[in-house]
């Protein structure tokens, strides 16, 4: 039997393959498609892997076509547990879908490097295991960019339009007013959808746009753009952004970082003509308040303690400090080499994330705000135990429920943490590189700590495990933890 709710998501307790075998098959299928733009670019630049992503795009297409038209059937609205079966099947076959034409190129990656790279484009932390990018040609390095970009995209459409009524994390708050039933709800998300699309595209071409301007060539232009609004953090050149040593490109990626890390929602309210201020939303005054003070404690260790230039400081701190706490994963020098305080520093800034509704990762601006109003009112209640103190964010009050759900994902975010890092420690790493390698994974944001895996490393030297658990742990990084949690427990799948 099956109910439909005001969210547009239906009740049930049998799931049915052919609901979700049809956007899978759909999303597999686009995929394809986007695989014909770096082969046009191979071809013009008369590389020969132009062939390969030709055959990787009729072997992607032609098996999402044909999954989505086993599948196809007139539209139903899909169940609670379709939807956490849907988000985790997505990224999964998107990465191995994405991987193929990393392993068929004339200097191909080994499978376990493939998946490990396309998992980490399409969930845009921007870890890697590719080495002297500046030779290579420039289909691959465009393909990875594309990965990005359609993660991005994906990851706001999923943390907009669906997480919200899974309940997870305390994300109900973000929930799109829908009416009751269900073909107005589809028919407002598809206006939704459309509008997120548009100021997607938007940002990215004034991204690139000023990028040329700033001196970028205009292929590195058009990279860069689709790996800094989707917070991805991919280069096109080993040393990131310290290859183009250039101060204005460095402050203006920080402020379209910053764009791709704001609530995309607030975005679109101007397509409904709405007075939209930035700093009204509690978010965002976090955000860039945080951003402020942690750029500001730097600086100050750098021109103290460095003896670093004040202008070279704040270019540099900024920077970075918007790059980790973004999620991006760009670097513009090595700031292990800036002292112990920065290096703490990072460590705690990669953990933090954007806003919701973002296409950044990590715990999230909004549960942090909730967190720390918990932890006030709980000393509140010791100091008057009689006393009533509603939790509030912005103008609304947080009931209990959501208050329950977000201490839930701390709570798994903690524990996955730490058993990531715990695995990763039997694959044979050390202690800073299996934690901070566990932190940026689930954070998504690229690269960690240590001579390894830092600024100035990469992942190509770990051992096939270690590659495998940080893939995985991407994944359900960007599924917000709790989705992946639930698909694998025994009670979830019981009829």
């Amino acid at each position: 039997m099956q109910t439909a709710d005001h969210a547009g998501l239906s009740r049930s307790t049998v799931i049915d393959h052919e609901k979700i075998g049809l956007p899978v098959g759909v999303m597999i299928a686009v995929l394809g498609l986007t695989m014909l733009v770096p082969a046009v670019v191979d071809l013009q630049a008369g590389n020969p892997n132009w062939r390969i992503f030709v055959q990787s795009a009729l072997v992607v297409t032609g098996l999402g076509a044909t999954l989505a038209l086993a599948c196809l059937r007139p539209l139903q609205p899909l169940t609670l547990r379709e939807c956490f079966v849907l988000v985790v099947a997505s990224w999964l076959v998107m990465s191995l879908a994405g991987a193929l034409p990393l392993m068929l190129t004339a200097d191909g990656l080994a499978f376990t490097d493939a998946f490990f790279e396309a998992a980490s484009a399409l969930t845009t932390t921007g870890s890697t295991v590719m080495t002297g990018l500046d030779g290579l040609p420039p289909g691959l390095l465009l393909w990875r960019s594309i990965m990005q970009w359609i993660g991005g995209l994906g990851i706001i459409a999923f943390g907009l339009l669906l997480l919200p009524f899974l309940g997870i994390g305390g994300l109900q708050l973000f929930r799109i007013e829908s009416s009751d039933t269900y073909e107005k709800t589809v028919a407002r998300v598809r206006v939704f959808a459309r509008r997120l699309i548009a100021v997607y595209v938007i940002l990215t071409v004034a991204c690139a746009l000023v990028y040329r301007a700033t001196g970028m060539s205009g292929f590195d232009a058009v990279n860069h753009a689709m790996t800094t609004v989707s917070t991805g953090g991919f280069s096109t050149h080993d040393a990131s952004f310290g290859y183009f040593n250039n101060t204005s490109t460095l402050w203006f990626a920080a402020i379209f970082m910053l764009a791709g890390a704001l609530p995309f929602s607030l975005y679109v309210r101007l397509f409904d003509a709405y007075r939209t201020n930035l700093l009204d939303d509690i978010q965002v005054r976090t955000l860039l308040t945080m951003v402020g003070v942690i750029s500001l404690m730097l600086v100050l260790w750098l021109t103290i303690r460095q003896h670093t230039g004040l202008g070279t400081a704040l270019t540099h701190t900024v920077f970075n400090v918007v790059s980790i706490i973004t999620t991006t994963g760009y670097a513009s020098s090595d700031y292990l080499q800036w002292g112990t305080f920065p290096i703490a520093m990072f460590f705690a800034v990669t953990l933090l994330g954007g806003c919701t509704g973002s296409t950044s990762g990590g715990i999230k601006t909004f549960r942090l705000i909730v967190g720390w109003k918990i932890i006030a009112r709980l000393i509140n209640k010791l100091r008057f135990p009689d006393g009533v103190f509603p939790i509030r964010c912005g103008e609304r009050i947080i009931d209990n429920a959501v208050q329950h759900s977000l201490l839930a994902f701390f709570t798994l975010f903690l524990t996955t943490l730490l058993g990531v890092a715990f695995a990763l420690s039997l694959t044979g790493l050390d202690v800073t590189t299996s934690l901070s390698g566990a932190a940026t994974a689930l954070s998504n944001v690229g690269p960690g700590l240590g001579d390894i895996i830092g600024p100035s490393g990469n992942f190509s030297s770990l051992p096939a495990p270690s590659k495998w658990i940080l893939a995985l742990a991407m994944i359900v990084g960007r599924l917000e933890i709790g989705a992946a949690y639930v698909v694998f427990l025994p009670a979830f799948w019981r009829i």
